[in-house]
């Protein structure tokens, strides 16, 4: 198995949670926020620089008030 955080798949995902983020006007400090944590830990997501497990992708996905499976079928694609 070779290493994700560089794949289509998860450049995909990634993208999506970004559309997501910017559809709804919040910046990467107003979704820190919401999460409880640093900008910086947004950043390094959207820069492909950290993956989320899942507990985390459900809580961001809670976050931006998307569905999480819609996420996972952006993987699928």
């Amino acid at each position: 198995m070779h290493k994700t955080l560089h794949s289509p798949q998860h450049q995909r995902l990634v993208a999506w949670l970004k559309k997501a983020r910017c559809d709804q006007g919040l910046t990467m400090r107003d979704l820190a926020a919401k999460l409880g944590v640093p900008h910086s830990f947004v950043g390094k997501v959207e820069q492909c620089e950290r993956r989320l497990d899942v507990i985390e992708f459900v809580t961001y996905c809670e976050a931006l008030g998307v569905n999480p499976i819609d996420g996972i079928n952006q993987l699928m694609k």
